[in-house]
């Protein structure tokens, strides 16, 4: 088993990387698990999408 990370600004951003990643790669996977961060800075909220895939290579 093998797992890739990925660490993205907007959920958009995340969801096509992770598509990417799937459709560039021949293998298969087991899991994906998410996750969002969320941070305050003054007024302004920072957001941290992030997503642990787990894969067997063919």
């Amino acid at each position: 088993m093998r797992v890739k990370l990925f660490d993205e600004n907007h959920e958009k951003d995340l969801e096509k990387v992770i598509n990417d990643f799937i459709s560039s790669s021949s293998c298969d996977i087991i899991d994906i698990k998410y996750q969002v961060a969320i941070a305050v800075s003054g007024e302004d909220q920072i957001y941290c999408f992030s997503a642990l895939v787990m894969y067997e290579s063919k």
